[in-house]
């Protein structure tokens, strides 16, 4: 995580945006006493949604859970397509 002040990253805009985007680094501009901005880039926040709705009902989260745990134990979804 980067963190700046907005006078900075006027000066230094294209190297904190291309930190960034290719680093898939977050970025913080402080504006004063509790106040900021954060600047991430599309990826990680389109990530960051996808992940969100598939948190939003319990009937995803489990089927994220157990997405997990076979992927942990080595099960394949494959067999699980032969096996029904």
């Amino acid at each position: 995580m980067l963190t700046t002040t907005l006078s900075d990253f006027r000066q230094n805009i294209k190297k904190y945006l291309d930190s960034v985007i290719t680093d898939f680094e977050t970025l913080i501009i402080n504006r004063g006493k509790d106040s900021g901005v954060v600047i991430m880039s599309l990826d990680e926040y389109n990530s960051l949604t996808a992940t969100q709705h598939e948190l939003s009902s319990k009937k995803n989260e489990q089927r994220l859970d157990s997405a997990i745990e076979k992927l942990k134990t080595g099960k394949s979804f494959q067999k699980d397509l032969i096996d029904q």
